[in-house]
């Protein structure tokens, strides 16, 4: 299957993720993302490995209770 790519409205959408963490994975790379013409546009397969990454981890996510 090619790379498909999808806009970050879109991933936003299928993520169920706010459009500026959309923005904020691809800024720090955690999901790959292109620019075409004046749009950013996501891999969405990048994307559903990072959502199967994060459910995975669950609960283990954020700060650890010192």
């Amino acid at each position: 299957m090619a790379d498909e790519w999808i806009t970050v409205r879109e991933a936003a959408r299928l993520s169920g993720y706010h459009i500026e963490h959309i923005r904020r994975l691809t800024r720090t790379r955690e999901v790959k993302a292109r620019k075409f013409a004046t749009v950013w546009q996501v891999n969405r397969q990048s994307l559903l490995e990072y959502l199967t990454k994060v459910k995975e981890l669950g609960d283990r996510r954020g700060p650890k209770p010192a």
